[in-house]
């Protein structure tokens, strides 16, 4: 007597496998868009002149630019984790100016707020979008200047894990099918 294959295990399997063959050949695409979206970024980074300071989730086009922002009364000021321009971890403080936007004002290794209330800022804008101040403000040193060599793109890694797994799926469900087979 024949045994039959699975036909809905099978249809699963394959269904599984052809999806993460999919998501592999769709972050080697992202891939290429990373690599293109990096390159405007470095671009920004060197061009002259200063850019307007974009509100809150707009913007990314002018990322890694310089431009100056007066940030009036802000409402709060908070440490996050940072690195100073010589490389030192610690803390770097943020304001929220009354106008919703974000500036790192300076670093310090103490989580103190500073005494700080507002003023115009001039700075290099980060993804967020937020201002890094340059020079730092308050009295706190300078920061670690925002990079654009410092966003990855690891898309080829993510490619590889999803082509690895449908490989390591199809392999198992062929032994599985031997050993059922016995």
């Amino acid at each position: 007597m024949t045994r039959r294959w699975p036909v809905i295990p099978t249809i699963i399997v394959l269904a599984a496998v052809a999806t993460m063959i999919g998501l592999g050949v769709w972050q080697l695409g992202r891939m290429d868009e990373k690599a293109a979206l990096l390159a405007r970024y470095e671009a920004a980074a060197g061009a002259e002149g200063e850019a307007t300071f974009p509100l809150q989730g707009e913007g990314a086009e002018v990322w890694f630019r310089r431009a100056t922002l007066l940030c009036e009364t802000p409402s709060r000021i908070e440490p996050v984790a940072g690195t100073s321009a010589r490389g030192q971890k610690g803390w770097v403080q943020r304001a929220t100016c009354a106008s919703g936007a974000l500036v790192d004002i300076g670093f310090t290794r103490k989580l103190a707020t500073p005494d700080w209330t507002g003023g115009t800022v001039t700075g290099v804008i980060a993804p967020g979008p937020r201002l890094v101040a340059d020079p730092a403000v308050a009295g706190l040193q300078a920061m670690a200047r925002p990079d654009p060599s410092d966003l990855p793109n690891n898309h080829l890694a993510y490619a590889g894990q999803w082509f690895f797994f449908a490989i390591t799926a199809f392999i198992i469900y062929v032994l599985a099918l031997r050993r059922r087979g016995r």
